[in-house]
């Protein structure tokens, strides 16, 4: 036995070793059965069309903003004023922008590092569960304030004119009342151009959803816009003889890895962990839309780890704070692409414009641009049909979508993600300040128990309530517990009458039963000395007897007291704290007019039953 043994730990714990392997890195789960005829086409196609978009912008406009606010304010114009003509003050004076875009560009990057290693953290502490306050409704109503962000940010692309950048609350209006103020300016050339794209592009994913049973491949509509739009831009030169705004130098080559500058991280830790947490809050949002269409799940520790590694990593070769571009995942899933090959072959697309060919698509006009994130966007805008869905089927979680939308595009995403989460914890407490409470009744030849009011066929036991209400008991809401307990089962107290009600619980949808552990045959006294037994059989069904009395007296009380029994039906409830059980235990004791040390107990009982 002992040789044996000394096989199976190691054999134990290689399983666990393996396990945590495939965890951390699961592209060792599905690469090896990476089903090459099925994918291999499609991720090529969007890894293409993904790579070229990334070009010309940053990955992400709330992260860039943010992240430039923390740089700009840390190294103002002011620190880098050189005085022109010695101490001569008339003379307006000169900004050393080469020094300055180096300091920022180090602040930037030790900005980076700190982000990661924020997100690493919160990864290994298991801070993903932060991502089930991200309710369905919250996380489509945030994704479609996004996109409206992303929209919005393109207009000026569309159009071709030049308006400034703004940040914070009321940027989408800010930005949007500057382009129409600056609309007469607009450049007719790149107009006509990008609403070409934008019909062209289109229809061609029109074409490609009606027929994609027929069609062997999709069309990469993407692909050919930025292959045609660059050759005709090169051809005519539209931005020497039309203004067209065109991507321009692509800066070449890499930059040698250098350790962030350390020194200016204190400075830095508030703003890092803002920048971490919208950040993982977005990648988790756009992760959860496209995990449920399309039908698997994801892990938000396993997120944050791996954003966590790209920024710390990444920061030792100066590259920027990462996290997932709503516009290039759109492009990447709805030109083909399924797995992170797509994703891999976009990183090498960059990786070789900026190394080798960057000057292929220096003219790439900047309005095709605007257009193919546009038109990908239109999937996102589509979620605005959840509005008279929720309408119809749970105006609460349609506040939430709209609190969520609302509250996302007048603030801003990281103001708004804020407020989203409030309101969706608030409406957490308001469900457990306003449940629903019902009396249940049988259905005949079933063991089923339904509300009476809802149901014509359920039926009340005789001199017994069930009451129901959806919510677990607990010091926020036992008042309203006891409250709503008395208003459904109506008990007529009436002075000099004293009634002994027994409490039991029914858990689990069952019929009611109490513990087996009560004494069998517990007397409840009714005045006069009659009493209500409620005899606990072997298999824990209540079965009701009357002891000998005078039935005159008897009748006269049973008028009186119509109701002997109340059973509390806990299968809704989840916990029940301290507060919750006295209350019980005090509404039982105000009710009955005296308190019995054995019905203290009893409830006493029953709560640790539940």
């Amino acid at each position: 036995l002992l040789h044996a043994n000394t096989h199976l730990i190691p054999a134990n714990q290689s399983e666990k070793i393996k396990s945590a392997a495939l965890s951390f890195l699961p592209i060792l789960t599905w690469l090896p059965s990476y089903p090459i005829k099925e994918y291999l086409f499609g991720d090529i196609v969007s890894g293409l069309s993904t790579g070229v978009m990334q070009l010309p912008q940053g990955t992400f406009a709330v992260i860039s903003l943010m992240i430039g606010g923390v740089v700009v304010r840390e190294a103002p114009d002011s620190m880098f004023m050189l005085q022109a003509n010695g101490t001569n003050s008339s003379v307006p004076s000169l900004i050393d922008t080469e020094a300055r875009d180096a300091r920022r560009v180090h602040l930037a990057v030790a900005l980076t590092s700190l982000v990661g290693i924020n997100q690493l953290l919160l990864g290994l502490l298991r801070f993903g569960f932060v991502a089930i306050y991200l309710t369905e409704p919250l996380v489509r109503g945030f994704t479609t304030a996004a996109s409206v962000h992303v929209f919005v940010s393109q207009l000026k692309y569309l159009f071709c004119v030049k308006t400034r950048r703004f940040s914070g609350p009321l940027s989408v209006v800010y930005s949007l009342i500057a382009v129409l103020k600056d609309i007469t300016s607009t450049n007719i050339t790149a107009l006509i151009l990008g609403l070409t794209c934008i019909v062209f592009l289109y229809g061609v994913k029109d074409v490609n959803e009606r027929f994609k049973a027929k069609l062997p491949l999709p069309i990469p509509g993407e692909i050919i816009v930025v292959i045609v739009s660059t050759g005709v831009s090169y051809g005519m030169s539209l931005f020497e003889n039309y203004q067209v705004d065109i991507v321009g130098t692509i800066p070449s080559g890499l930059l040698l890895p250098a350790a962030p500058d350390f020194s200016v991280l204190p400075n830095l830790v508030t703003d890092s962990i803002a920048i971490a947490i919208v950040g993982f809050s977005m990648d988790i949002s756009l992760a959860k839309i496209f995990a449920l269409k399309y039908g698997y799940s994801v892990d938000g520790n396993q997120e944050l780890i791996a954003l966590g590694l790209c920024n710390f990593i990444g920061s030792f070769f100066h590259t920027f704070a990462v996290t997932c571009s709503m516009s290039r995942s759109l492009v990447q899933e709805s030109t083909g692409g399924k797995t992170q090959i797509a994703g891999f072959l976009a990183s090498l697309v960059v990786l070789l414009v900026v190394v080798a060919i960057g000057f292929i698509f220096q003219p790439l006009p900047q309005t095709v641009l605007a257009a193919i994130i546009m038109v990908n966007l239109v999937g996102m805008f589509k979620q605005m049909r959840d509005i008279p869905l929720l309408w119809k089927t749970s105006k609460l979680e349609l506040a939430i979508w709209l609190v969520a939308f609302v509250s996302s595009v007048l603030l801003g995403l990281d103001y708004g993600l804020l407020v989203s989460i409030g309101f969706a914890i608030v409406t957490v407490i308001y469900r457990t300040q306003s449940p629903k409470s019902m009396i249940l009744g049988h259905i005949p030849n079933t063991g089923m128990y339904c509300d009476v009011d809802e149901y014509q066929e359920s039926i009340e036991c005789t001199g017994i309530k069930i009451f129901h209400l959806n919510a677990s008991i607990y010091f926020a809401n036992s008042d309203l517990y006891i409250n709503t307990l008395k208003q459904k089962v109506a008990l007529s107290l009436r002075r000099g009458l004293r009634c002994r009600l027994s409490f039991c619980v029914r858990v689990n949808g069952r019929s009611p039963s109490v513990p087996q552990s009560m004494e069998k045959g517990m007397a409840h006294e009714l005045v006069g000395g009659s009493q209500v037994l409620l005899d606990v059989q072997g298999n824990g069904q209540v079965t009701e007897s009357q002891t000998e009395s005078d039935s005159e007296e008897t009748h006269f009380l049973r008028t009186l007291c119509a109701v002997h029994s109340i059973i509390l039906d806990f299968t809704p409830v989840n916990f029940i704290d301290s507060v919750g059980a006295k209350a019980i235990k005090s509404v039982s004791c105000h009710a009955f007019m005296r308190r019995k040390p054995y019905l203290a107990a009893h409830v006493h009982h029953l709560h640790n039953y539940c």
